[in-house]
């Protein structure tokens, strides 16, 4: 059972997220210019999974610009920033902030994420939307580090998240 609140109120997820030391399901994902991407395309470089309710919102939207000055620091490391927002609006939002470095992972089409990494909300008012939840993979995709954030209006700890990159080696 989940710990994750939206606005201090609980709510349930899918199921149970995957935890530290599992390795990481491959996913099939939209990128912003509708061509498919997955995980595997990524072999070989650390990853940071963004997972975000949508990018119409303001914690989203912080998010995201955080971590894209994180990743443009580091040529080792990717960013996917994953929701079920549609791939325009992702590329929308990155466009006119200026966010080059994080590569938008849509899960409308396929749900392939939702399905495999259990972050979909099953109750609250964001119902069908993702939880806000980080992970850091290694190359070879074994999760080496996840934040539940504790309430859908919080920001995640980006200096842990930055620590565990770097503890990667």
């Amino acid at each position: 059972m989940s710990n994750i609140k939206f606005k201090g109120d609980p709510i349930e997820i899918s199921g149970i997220i995957p935890n530290v030391g599992e390795k990481a399901a491959d996913f099939t994902f939209v990128k912003d210019d509708l061509s498919e991407g997955s995980l595997a395309d990524y072999a070989g470089k650390k990853k940071v999974l963004v997972i975000v309710p949508s990018l119409d919102t303001g914690i989203c939207q912080l998010e995201a610009k955080a971590f894209n000055k994180q990743m443009s620091e580091r040529d080792d490391t990717v960013g996917i920033m994953i929701s079920k927002d549609l791939p325009f609006a992702m590329k929308r939002f990155c466009a006119s902030e200026g966010l080059e470095t994080i590569v938008n992972a849509s899960d409308f089409r396929y749900n392939d994420f939702a399905s495999q990494y259990n972050v979909e909300m099953t109750t609250g008012p964001l119902k069908g939307l993702f939880a806000r939840v980080v992970m850091v993979l290694d190359k070879d995709n074994n999760i080496t580090y996840k934040e539940e954030v504790d309430d859908i209006v919080h920001e995640p700890n980006y200096d842990a998240a930055k620590a565990a990159v770097e503890a990667i080696g």
